[in-house]
């Protein structure tokens, strides 16, 4: 079951949290974010450069819209970011605001398959193991939804399979290690019949942030687990790839016909001799992924 995969790091840089890795094919560009660093980064595979914007708050999620312009989970809300190539901070927007409480902030978030947003919350002290993070749908037309899911940890794994009426979600949490799935009405945006898709306690690491491939095998980064588990549609885990980092937060596919694989890391002790951890790298997995549908402001 264990595989290997050669991989190249993506600039100098080591993230904090990095997070939410994007590819857009309009720029031949990677996107993603450093939490606590509140940046958003950009690699431009044509030059091999990677640059910087930063944000007024933490971002944790971002999403390309139809227009251009990302739409990000931050600390307070959900934002419109505007990115300019002369200057080094966003235009930020608030589009949507949820009932504010100090100590909780947006994690993970993505688009389904017709174009909704969906992000979750919550609380920031994860030693506090309180389980009161909400996860949200947004649409320009419906606005902001009230909570879909309640009850959660650290909300985490969202992704949608290919025909996008499986939606998966995780919460991360050393207490939790669980992923669902559920059945998506695309139609109407909503999930039911929520069932336990996998635990993660008898695996390595715990579930972080997820992809889907064409086969509509469910992608996770096993978070203190330094692999990513491939499972099948069953709930299986069919494929195993060992990363040098310990602690991999999140992936997504991309590049060319999307055989390409963007993975994100955590440095949780900034400063201490530790040649990968935070690393953002590319591999090639050996499956093909899917493209992200865009936000319409």
């Amino acid at each position: 079951m264990q595989a290997s995969a050669n991989l190249e790091v993506i600039g100098n840089e080591s993230c904090v949290v990095g997070e939410s890795p994007l590819w857009c094919e309009s720029q031949q560009s990677w996107f993603w974010v450093d939490i606590p660093q509140k940046r958003v980064w950009k690699y431009d595979t044509s030059k091999q450069q990677s640059r910087y914007w930063n944000t007024s708050e933490m971002v944790a999620n971002i999403a390309f819209s139809a227009q251009g312009d990302l739409i990000a989970g931050m600390e307070t809300g959900l934002f419109r970011l505007s990115l300019n190539a002369e200057i080094h901070a966003l235009e930020t927007r608030l589009v949507a605001l949820p009932e504010a409480q100090p100590g909780l902030r947006f994690n993970d978030g993505r688009c389904d398959r017709q174009g909704r947003y969906w992000s979750g919350t919550m609380w920031m002290d994860m030693a506090a193991a309180r389980n009161i993070g909400k996860l949200y749908r947004y649409t320009s037309h419906d606005g902001l939804s009230a909570p879909v899911i309640a009850g959660l940890l650290t909300q985490n794994g969202l992704a949608w399979s290919p025909d996008g009426r499986t939606m998966y979600l995780s919460d991360s949490h050393p207490q939790s290690q669980l992923v669902w799935a559920f059945d998506y009405d695309t139609d109407s945006g909503t999930p039911s019949n929520r069932r336990l898709f996998a635990d993660m306690k008898e695996l390595p690491g715990r579930p972080d942030g997820a992809a889907v491939d064409t086969d509509g095998c469910y992608w996770i980064c096993a978070n203190d687990g330094g692999a990513i588990l491939r499972f099948t549609p069953q709930g299986i885990v069919d494929r195993q790839i060992a990363l040098p980092m310990k602690k991999p937060a999140m992936c997504s596919f991309g590049g060319p016909n999307y055989e390409w694989m963007l993975v994100t890391s955590i440095n949780p002790t900034p400063g201490q001799n530790d040649e990968w951890a935070g690393k953002t790298i590319l591999l090639k997995p050996g499956a093909q992924g899917i493209a992200e549908t865009g936000f319409q402001f």
